[in-house]
């Protein structure tokens, strides 16, 4: 079993050490949550306080110029595209991630006038669902949304796919899908592909370009550490660009927003995808998260996360032998940067960990999850949630007659 020295030692050893005093983190606490919501960064503070304190409160309405406020979406996209693996001019920072894929769900069925069905998958996330039928049901024809277990998309790749949506890591399990070749098969039937790397983006590395990606989209306060409600990102292909129209138009994706024109002609390029007004500091606090990652490199961020989760396996199963399912993949190349324990009082552990300082999160109906974000987090800290998690079990601290009755976040 790894020792609690050795973990110190390939901390001392680690090349991202340096990045975790960038964070504002709580002294004491373990914090396995940064697949849910990141901390916040010094970057993020001095980035809003900049906004509010000098560009709002000085500068006022002239900001909108002088700052570049209403570039934001585009400058803040273009410092998104290297996460993902696109190129300047590629990806927008806008609204929130459901609005991002229900205007590219609406524009791509567009696209594909003949065709009337649109495939996701079953355990999809709850949002991802909804908007996906609602927008299938506002475009006005006969358009099936399709819901299948994901291992069987072949079967159902046809001629009258017009669009498959898919999340690249799952937010339960952790498992991540094979983008290459899933949108290649996507592809090989004549339809689009829009991925949801909300579980993605910051933690493992990505390459829509290298993919082939028709189009995705993303969210800033997971992984990113933008901030609770962060904006979004949406990245559409070049060649879909000035083709895909935006299904929800505004103003200030209007060629020319300032003419006040009564009729609707799309600006070029991602700023079409523009509705409305830029939430100037939300994208503040994103643009100052951003810093971190300007400071090193996806592959040495996956790095660091596969060793983490390796070592989070290798100890709970050591320490708790057969009392835990593991739902996420061992194989590295299917696992994202989280894992999650299936246990029948997974809702008590999580509490039971949370008040004695390591912070993780539950999902229904049985998972215990936890986020690992290597920016921050440490091997020692992997360590000491482990021994936590043991003491608790142990002690059957989680069969605690208070939480018999859950939070309403879990």
């Amino acid at each position: 079993m790894t020792t609690r020295e050795e973990c110190q030692d390939l901390d001392a050893r680690d090349p991202l050490a340096g990045l975790r005093d960038e964070f504002v983190l709580t002294p004491g606490e373990i914090y396995l949550d940064g697949n849910s919501l990141g901390p916040v960064s010094h970057g993020v503070q001095r980035r809003v306080s900049e906004v509010i304190d000098r560009e709002w409160a000085q500068g006022l309405v002239r900001s909108w110029n002088a700052a570049k406020w209403m570039e934001a979406p585009l400058s803040l996209g273009d410092r998104v595209a290297p996460l993902i693996g696109a190129r300047a001019g590629e990806v927008l920072v806008a609204d929130t991630l459901t609005f991002l894929l229900a205007k590219i769900i609406g524009g791509s069925l567009e696209l594909r006038p003949e065709r009337h069905v649109i495939i996701t998958d079953a355990v999809n996330f709850h949002s991802d669902l909804y908007i996906v039928a609602a927008m299938a049901r506002l475009v006005g024809r006969d358009i099936v949304v399709k819901t299948i277990d994901r291992d069987t998309l072949d079967e159902h790749l046809d001629e009258d796919v017009a669009l498959v949506m898919l999340t690249h890591v799952d937010f339960r399990t952790g498992e991540m899908l094979d983008m290459s070749r899933i949108t290649r098969a996507v592809h090989e039937v004549g339809a689009l592909m829009l991925w949801d790397f909300a579980h993605s983006t910051g933690a493992v590395p990505l390459d829509v370009t290298s993919a082939d990606v028709d189009f995705a989209a993303g969210c800033g306060y997971k992984y990113l550490n933008g901030g609770p409600g962060a904006p979004a990102f949406m990245y559409v292909a070049p060649r879909w660009q000035g083709v895909l129209r935006n299904p929800l138009p505004g103003w200030l994706g209007h060629a020319r927003p300032f003419d006040f024109e009564s009729t609707y002609e799309s600006a070029p390029g991602m700023r079409a995808y523009v509705t409305s007004s830029p939430s100037v500091i939300a994208l503040g606090a994103l643009g100052g998260a951003l810093e971190v990652f300007e400071r090193t490199t996806m592959d040495a961020i996956r790095t660091k996360s596969l060793a983490l989760t390796d070592l989070f396996i290798e100890l709970v199963e050591e320490a708790l032998p057969g009392v835990f399912e593991l739902a996420t993949p061992r194989a590295h190349d299917k696992r994202g940067s989280q894992v999650a324990l299936r246990h029948p009082n997974g809702y008590g552990i999580i509490q039971a960990l949370i008040e004695r300082g390591v912070t993780g999160d539950f999902r229904a109906p049985d998972i215990c999850r936890f986020g690992f974000a290597p920016l921050y987090l440490r091997y020692v800290d992997v360590y000491d949630a482990v021994q936590i998690l043991a003491d608790v079990m142990l002690s059957c601290a989680h069969l605690d007659a208070k939480y018999a009755l859950r939070l309403a976040v879990t």
